[in-house]
């Protein structure tokens, strides 16, 4: 018979927003324990990032993650090509620039930047700005590998035609830099090897 193609019901942020109850423990380095409550009263955003990492160890099937309360964190795939999380700010342009980076290639979606508080407009300004680096989103949504299939060659055609144009480093980003980034990453080296013989 035909193997027909079912979508997935996706995890969206709507179940994170609720926030999670559970009690956490932590030890600090001088030995005492204290509560998630009490560690997201000194890491604001710390109790977003618990309930973030949880929804995506769930959707993804592995233990991951994702403190966005430490800032950008990304590492470099080839040469020319850097997957990583979300900027936070525009004052990370300024990171991205200083090593080279000619290009910001987002995949976040409105609810993904909206959880965390990310003002993408001030970004994108301030890319503008710049002129020396270029940011575009082409949005997948997050946790949603059939939106993810559905939308990879597009998305691999626009991040093709922009860092042939725009040279340099490519920085490519979602939310945590663990799930539709780096599949995006693989994907275009696999498509493209452009940037394997680099």
């Amino acid at each position: 018979g035909s193997r027909s193609m079912r979508r997935p019901s996706p995890l969206n942020l709507a179940m994170v927003r609720g926030g999670s109850r559970r009690s956490n423990t932590v030890k600090t380095a001088s030995g005492t324990s204290t509560s998630s409550a009490e560690n997201s009263a000194l890491e604001p955003g710390a109790e977003k990032s618990d309930a973030y990492s949880t929804n995506m160890t769930q959707a993804m099937g592995a233990v991951l993650t994702y403190r966005h309360e430490l800032g950008m964190n990304y590492n470099f795939i080839c040469p020319d090509l850097i997957v990583g999380s979300c900027l936070q700010t525009p004052s990370d342009v300024d990171k991205l620039r200083e090593i080279g980076v000619k290009t910001v290639f987002c995949l976040q979606q409105d609810p993904d930047l909206e959880y965390f508080g990310v003002d993408i407009h001030a970004i994108q300004d301030y890319c503008l700005e710049c002129k020396d680096i270029e940011h575009c989103r082409e949005e997948v949504r997050d946790f949603d590998a059939f939106d993810l299939r559905l939308r990879l060659p597009a998305v691999i055609s626009k991040l093709y035609k922009l860092a042939s144009h725009n040279g340099g480093i490519t920085y490519i980003h979602c939310t945590a830099g663990l799930g539709r980034a780096p599949a995006v990453a693989v994907a275009g080296i696999y498509v493209l090897d452009s940037w394997l013989q680099s």
